[in-house]
């Protein structure tokens, strides 16, 4: 697997379908985000991404992500 870094595009799915959007940041410390808590650590980090058809920010895991083009 690709090692995503910020400015990645990326696609994932979601429950009405495969979605995409921008890697804006690595995080490996536990956060919040619109008042969810993330469990991200440096042995299990997220991503923070932006969706391109909403703009809305959301976490996920590497795994939940593909690079796109």
């Amino acid at each position: 697997m690709a090692t995503l870094k910020s400015g990645d595009k990326v696609s994932w799915e979601t429950s009405q379908g495969k979605t995409t959007g921008k890697v804006e940041k690595k995080i490996t410390s536990p956060t919040k985000i619109k008042g969810h808590r993330v469990a991200a650590s440096s042995d299990n980090p997220e991503f923070i991404v932006t969706s391109d058809k909403t703009g809305a920010k959301a976490a996920h895991k590497a795994t939940a992500l593909k690079k796109t083009r």
